[in-house]
């Protein structure tokens, strides 16, 4: 035995679990680029929530910090032939769609026929968390504190006892990245109900979803994990004993940005700490009796729905102080130092490279690609979720 060979078998083993090679990943998404005109026929935010190819090159130098070889494919007409061509052992999915009432499940869909790995959730839970909509009547049954609703399709419909004392808050019931949300969402009569009713279900070609206008403080709140994610994970001193890991709250101060009160597209779209931006304040300063309900409402949203490994529910006050439910994002945003989930972890140290590789690794781990750690995990309580199998595949 050589010197060399002799300290390495000295080394203490590697706790993390390691896939038994390396990787070609391929990371999926639509691109926006700078300066380019939309075509005349699409609404004025159209790709709004598309991501710019330095959030793509944020990703893919994540990845391959651990080795994986990495590649770019735009999730487009010709996805299907560029996966038979590049053959990817697994997909790191941040895929919008390309449109329709589902769009954000066209790429899961494409995924499972083809039996190709991919990251985060599965296709229904893509499919209904775009549908604003569905996802509350969901919540409502499942007993989540939701505002009052009403979608409107036609736009002449009878607006709802319950939603008949203004103000009220419209945007478009199919759309993500506050599409279709500005100072013109907040409706504070009849006239202006119908009008912005009928402007979406025109510009969007969608149904309005309207609700109770909610005037107290904004919260988004990051789920990581699921049951078993301390076998798999790299780090498992995130996880609580239920398997999840709870971001710490983020609260979006939109009192001094370009659409006070409302965080929407104009909001959203500004760098963060810059004239006219939200304020990104991160960790929150809520009492913790109310943190622990909004944790506690942000991970049920997440297991209602069946979203997987990751997710971002953005939840806020009501007149009376009483959280509600606004929406989840199974698909949340990773671009560094920008997006919310980035910023949340940011504030409690864990690194961009880091939270990446975990996605990747608990997105792996449900397709067998990554050996379990041999540690006991608690009696498993039934949830109820939408989906939690995979797929078979690898």
């Amino acid at each position: 035995m050589t010197s060399s060979q002799k300290q390495d078998n000295d080394k203490p083993p590697d706790p993390a679990p390691r896939p038994a090679r390396y990787w070609r990943v391929a990371v999926l998404g639509n691109i926006k680029e700078r300066g380019k005109p939309l075509p005349p026929d699409v609404p004025p935010d159209a790709g709004a929530d598309f991501d710019y190819i330095e959030t793509i090159d944020h990703i893919r130098a994540a990845i391959e910090t651990d080795g994986h070889q990495t590649v770019f494919i735009s999730s487009d007409g010709d996805l299907p032939y560029a996966l038979r061509d590049y053959k990817p052992d697994i997909c790191f999915n941040i895929a919008e769609g390309l449109g329709g009432d589902a769009r954000e499940a066209q790429t899961p869909a494409l995924l499972e026929m083809l039996k190709i790995p991919y990251t985060g959730s599965r296709v229904l839970t893509n499919a209904i968390a775009l549908d604003k909509y569905l996802t509350k009547r969901i919540w409502r049954d499942r007993s989540l504190p939701v505002a009052p609703f009403q979608e409107f399709t036609l736009g002449d419909e009878p607006l709802r006892p319950e939603l008949q004392r203004y103000p009220l808050f419209a945007k478009p019931a199919r759309e993500g990245t506050g599409m279709g949300v500005d100072n013109r969402a907040i409706i504070n009569n009849e006239f202006e109900l119908r009008e912005r009713v009928n402007y979406i279900i025109r510009t969007y070609d969608q149904p309005a979803l309207v609700e109770t206008f909610l005037p107290g403080r904004e919260f988004t709140l990051g789920v990581m994990g699921r049951r078993d994610a301390k076998l798999y994970s790299r780090h498992p001193e995130w996880y609580d004993k239920d398997g999840f890991h709870h971001f710490p709250i983020l609260e979006l101060d939109s009192s001094r940005s370009v659409t006070p009160g409302v965080y929407g597209i104009e909001a959203k779209a500004q760098s963060v700490g810059t004239e006219g931006a939200p304020g990104y304040l991160c960790p929150a300063d809520v009492e913790p009796d109310m943190a622990r309900k909004l944790h506690h409402f942000a991970l049920r949203s997440h297991i209602v729905l069946g979203a997987l490994d990751v997710s971002r529910t953005d939840i806020r006050l009501d007149a009376d102080g009483n959280p509600r439910l606004i929406e989840v994002n199974p698909l949340p945003g990773l671009t560094p130092d920008y997006s919310d989930l980035c910023l949340q972890a940011k504030a409690e140290g864990i690194r961009y490279e880091d939270l990446i590789l975990e996605i990747l690794y608990l997105g792996a781990s449900r397709w067998g690609m990554v050996p379990a750690r041999d540690i006991p995990l608690p009696a498993k309580k039934r949830t109820g979720p939408l989906n939690s199998k995979p797929a078979t595949g690898k």
